[in-house]
């Protein structure tokens, strides 16, 4: 019998800060036992390798670019520990001094709906590379991520947006 999905919509709401972004929500996604809604604004893109959801958000009023939430799901027993992921995310910013960006880093757990969620919420300057393995990154400044790792029903379940000015720290 398969088991109704868990309600997670509050991923987008409570981790991700979309109460900034989001109009009325369009239909719930799912995978590995988790349901989400994202916000009407958003457009969902097709599929792609690894990827559960990815959506393009539009740029808010005055930004030159809008941002990304890419919903990651690897598999059973795929995508490797809370730790190693949220490092390696740290590892895409830098300060933007130009040094590291562990110290800009804001780590958490929340429990959602009786989820356990790791958070990550870092402002700085993104190295964008156009694929995971790209010899070069573009410095881009200004920009936030806000993540969460959460467990699913078979494997973790990786929520991560990315986006420039409307998601700066105040």
């Amino acid at each position: 019998m398969k088991s109704k999905p868990t309600q997670f919509h509050s991923v987008f709401s409570c981790l991700l800060a979309l109460t900034l972004l989001a109009a009325a929500p369009l239909a719930a996604d799912t995978v590995s036992g988790l349901e989400w809604t994202p916000p009407a604004a958003w457009k969902a893109e097709g599929a792609a390798p690894m990827r559960a959801a990815t959506y393009k958000i539009p740029a808010a009023a005055g930004d030159s670019e809008g941002g990304e939430c890419v919903v990651y799901y690897f598999g059973a027993g795929q995508g490797g520990g809370v730790e190693p992921n949220i490092k390696r995310w740290i590892g895409q910013f830098t300060a933007p001094d130009g040094g590291p960006a562990d110290g800009l880093a804001k780590r958490g757990k929340k429990t959602l709906n009786g989820i356990e969620a790791a958070t990550l919420d870092l402002t700085g300057t993104y190295l964008f590379k156009p694929f995971p393995m790209a010899p070069k990154a573009t410095p881009k400044p200004g920009y936030r991520m806000l993540a969460a790792i959460v467990a699913g029903a078979d494997a973790p379940v990786f929520f991560k947006l990315k986006m420039l000015g409307s998601l700066k720290k105040k």
